[in-house]
């Protein structure tokens, strides 16, 4: 497999993963720690950045976002941002490994410089995986618990932490003031095992069990659970005196009845020293009653951390270590085919159950059939499982060694596993034709009801595939035509839950032409691509209109969206000929016209949205590159303002780049920019010809 066709393979794999886990934080249910599904958001960047996916194209999860219907929903006073990682997966200008002591080298080093110090003290304490709890205290009396929700925002516990028996409901000794104190409710593993025991249905690991008891609407009993929580920080107060040190804080709260690291924590003004710290730490991790995912190093001089601040994103004054990935043996018991919702065939591992960071393991995804080929993978094979970025498992080799006589090698199905359809082959991958295969159909209705598409309250996978068994549901259309008594009908449903479906269904109709476009999952077509199609047709008749003349190779249709010659813009930016050809003919397709006529038969707005575009002078008509961490915009909103002046977002740097708006830590953009002689601007700059600066 050529390098871009496996990056883009892993990065559909984490693109799914990301939406499935955000989805299962948002219902309460998480299945991962904050951590890794921080690790697998970066470990996305990474790719896409490297591929040149348009910012506003991407995935766009908040880690560790919590927040659960049913709960306030409160601002946390300080953001909780997620801190700076230290990754195996991080590479060099050139493209080489960059080793994890240059990257907190590097880091320390920095921190010197912009302190204008020669010293720096350090103190490294273990990274629980738990669940981040915020806690406000006024005059020393516990006012309210909340989650980390997105970082800015979350639910209130304020209940479920008060029965545990284990956070201070009063600090000893504090009369006065304010405090805002972060900590991590975990479960010990000694007790995560006695409560498990008692259940008949047992909990799947102690992080996913902690959040799930803490989400429970009715407390009583949480304090036989033997839930725990550590304190780690002071993030805000108010006329309290607390110590000027890190370490110090730990022993202040420690003092005042709180469960801190104490015992655990190491200080020192040596990086190098902080990093074998970490290392001799990895080595007991498996000794431990609780379960932790890394390291945090932090500056421990408190005085110190006004001055760094922080971007939107991490502060500047720490940064985690991640462990690498556990690795555990096990056998393959046989190799199935999964279709998605493009109909793309994927071959999955069907493992002997095998825990791996924190969950037990029975499927494994093989990418594709090329990738498979690769390593030789046979089914009774004894293999290595790994979970990528300590979330999406893996197969990672095999040992042959141990490989029984006669295993033979797995053949790529010729036609569809589902609908008996006969296979296609595009590049590396394998294609089920068949629109109305039903693992499709599945697959489209669920990403066409999903947040970045039509977002349908309340119509999640098992819905869906409700929808679509007992209910015929077979085209996007189909979902409006439901009733409210038909939706009633369906398992754990009622009257109010169907009643909420319908009302999401009724506000998704005027989403507008690019939402649709989006939730039609036409290949190559995500958010910017469909975002740009609907506003140059306007409407879907202009679109398939236009659609029909490209379909029949009318070259003038051909050079408006993808000119032969290379020093002309198409109509759509960014839009190359293979990709043209592939959209255009997919919509002149009479399933997706017969999906357009349904929708409109149904009253979905088929036109683009009115938006309040205001054409500024100095962006309309230009293209942006935005690259590293920008002060105080988010990429997504950075785009979305270079589009509401006219201009238009890129995610590569070619000779056509008008601008690159560089933040902190550019890479390789800013390089190519540089050698381009593409003009380099900052974020105040682009605020400043939008007319939005000071």
């Amino acid at each position: 497999m050529g390098g871009r066709a496996k990056a883009e393979a892993e990065l559909g794999q984490l693109s799914e993963q990301i939406r499935y886990h955000e989805a299962a934080y948002r219902a309460g249910a998480p299945e991962i720690p904050d951590s890794a599904f921080d690790e697998l958001v970066e470990r996305y960047q990474e790719l896409a950045d490297e591929l040149g996916i348009a910012p506003d194209e991407r995935v766009d999860a908040r880690p560790g976002e919590d927040h659960t219907a049913g709960f306030e929903t409160v601002e946390h006073r300080v953001p909780m941002l997620s801190l700076e990682k230290l990754s195996p997966n991080r590479r060099d200008a050139h493209g080489e490994p960059l080793p994890i002591a240059e990257q907190l080298s590097a880091w320390f080093r920095r921190r010197l410089k912009e302190l204008e110090v020669d010293e720096l003290p350090l103190i490294v304490e273990p990274k629980v995986d738990g669940i981040s709890v915020s806690l406000l205290y006024t005059d020393g009396e516990l006012q309210r618990a909340v989650t980390r929700g997105d970082g800015r925002a979350g639910d209130v516990i304020t209940k479920q932490v008060s029965q545990l028996g284990t956070v201070p409901l009063r600090l000893a000794g504090v009369d006065g003031g304010e405090l805002e104190i972060r900590g991590e409710l975990y479960w010990p593993l000694s007790e995560f095992r006695r409560f498990n025991a008692t259940l008949d249905k047992p909990l799947i690991n102690p992080r996913n069990g902690c959040a799930g008891m803490m989400k429970r609407k009715d407390p009583t009993g949480l304090e036989a659970s033997g839930i725990r929580a550590f304190l780690y920080q002071v993030a805000w107060d108010q006329g309290v005196e607390l110590p000027t040190t890190q370490g110090d804080v730990l022993q202040w709260l420690a003092d005042r009845g709180g469960e801190v690291y104490l015992s655990e924590v190491f200080r020192t003004d040596s990086d190098e020293e902080a990093l074998r710290y970490c290392n001799e730490y990895q080595a007991r991790r498996d000794a431990l009653d609780f379960d932790i995912d890394g390291m945090v190093i932090k500056i421990d001089d408190l005085r110190m951390y006004a001055r760094l601040g922080a971007t939107g994103h991490h502060p500047h004054w720490g940064i985690a270590y991640k462990f690498p990935p556990e690795r555990k043996p096990t056998t393959l018991l046989d190799i199935q085919v999964s279709v998605g919702k493009s109909g793309k065939l994927t071959p999955v591992a069907i493992l002997e159950p095998v825990f791996v960071s924190g969950t037990t393991v029975s499927r494994a995804s093989l990418h594709n059939f090329v990738e498979l080929e690769r390593k030789d993978v046979r089914v009774g094979d004894t293999v290595v499982v790994e979970k990528a970025g300590e979330i999406i498992p893996q197969v990672v080799e095999v040992d042959k060694a141990k490989r029984k006589r006669g295993a033979k090698r797995f053949v790529p199905p010729s036609a569809c596993p589902t609908c008996g359809t006969v296979a296609v082959s595009e590049e590396i991958f394998v294609y089920c034709p068949n629109p109305a295969c039903p693992d499709q159909v599945r697959e489209r209705l669920r990403h066409f009801a999903s947040r970045r598409a039509m977002d349908i309250d309340g119509m999640g996978e098992v819905l869906v595939d409700q929808l679509v068994d007992k209910l015929e549901v077979r085209s996007p259309d189909d979902l409006f035509r439901v009733d409210v008594e038909a939706l009633a009908s369906l398992e754990r449903m009622g009257k109010k839950s169907a009643e909420r479906v319908k009302a999401g269904l009724e506000a998704a109709k005027a989403r507008g032409l690019a939402r649709v476009l989006n939730g039609l999952a036409i290949r190559h077509v995500g958010e910017t691509m469909a975002e740009d199609l609907a506003a140059y047709f306007k409407n879907a008749d202009a679109l398939l209109e236009f659609a029909a003349r490209y379909a029949a190779e009318e070259d003038e249709a051909i050079q408006t969206v993808a000119p032969s010659k290379s020093t002309e813009r198409g109509a759509i930016d960014g839009l190359a000929r293979k990709s043209a050809d592939s959209i255009f003919v997919e919509l002149d397709s009479p399933a997706v016209r017969k999906v357009f006529a349904g929708l409109a038969e149904v009253g979905v707005d088929l036109s683009v949205k009115a938006t309040d575009v205001r054409e500024v002078a100095d962006i309309a008509g230009k293209t942006f590159v935005l690259t590293g961490t920008l002060p105080t915009l988010k990429r997504t909103e950075a785009t979305k303002l270079i589009k509401a002046a006219g201009g238009k977002a890129s995610g590569s740097v070619s000779k056509k780049t008008d601008y690159v708006v560089a933040g902190d830590e550019a890479g390789s953009k800013l390089e190519k920019a540089q050698a381009l002689g593409v003009s380099v601007i900052d974020e105040a700059a682009l605020l400043a010809m939008l007319g939005e600066g000071e």
